[in-house]
């Protein structure tokens, strides 16, 4: 587990072997140790490891994963150019603790907090204003219907209807048409 975590996080984030292992501070041959499961790092280079391919100390050991956690797609109603429209982008969510997810999609970033009964709350930043995001979970955890919210760029507040779903077409199919 701890080496395809590694393997996964270097993809992610473009970074070889030896790069990971200049800034973690051990040998190459570590890290092929670690990716192999030959052996383990101890605590202080795990935590140096953790934090360079930014996972949590559970993340990096495969401790608890989330059901949530791997490949979604979002989808959301936008208005561009006075053109309502449903734009859907692929995104990753990955545990980071027992209620918190991570939430990275192409030039955005959130977290989503994960309460009882299947409803998840966050935020997101990226290029423009940040938002807010509330979905409310399918009963297999598949699908999530909700609404976002952020700040126009003229200062109001703006919005509309939702959805994450483990396909393109689940997703936006989950989003209400602008003329519905």
């Amino acid at each position: 587990m701890l080496g395809d975590v590694i393997r996964r996080r270097c993809d992610e984030l473009g970074l070889s072997q030896s790069a990971l292992a200049d800034q973690v501070g051990v040998h190459v041959r570590q890290i092929r140790r670690y990716e192999r499961g030959e052996q383990q790092p101890v605590l202080g280079v795990a935590a140096k490891l953790a934090e360079t391919l930014g996972v949590t100390l559970d993340e990096l050991a495969g401790v608890g994963e989330s059901p949530l956690d791997g490949d979604w797609w979002s989808a959301r109603q936008v208005a561009v150019d006075g053109r309502a429209l449903i734009a859907t982008v692929p995104v990753t969510l990955r545990r980071r603790a027992p209620d918190v997810l991570a939430v990275e999609g192409r030039g955005w970033r959130g977290e989503l907090r994960v309460w009882d009964e299947g409803t998840l709350t966050g935020w997101y930043v990226g290029a423009g204003p940040p938002g807010t995001m509330l979905f409310v979970l399918d009963a297999d955890s598949t699908l999530a219907r909700g609404r976002w919210v952020a700040r126009a760029v003229d200062g109001s507040v703006t919005g509309g209807h939702a959805a994450l779903a483990r396909t393109r077409e689940a997703a936006s199919a989950a989003v209400p048409r602008p003329s519905d």
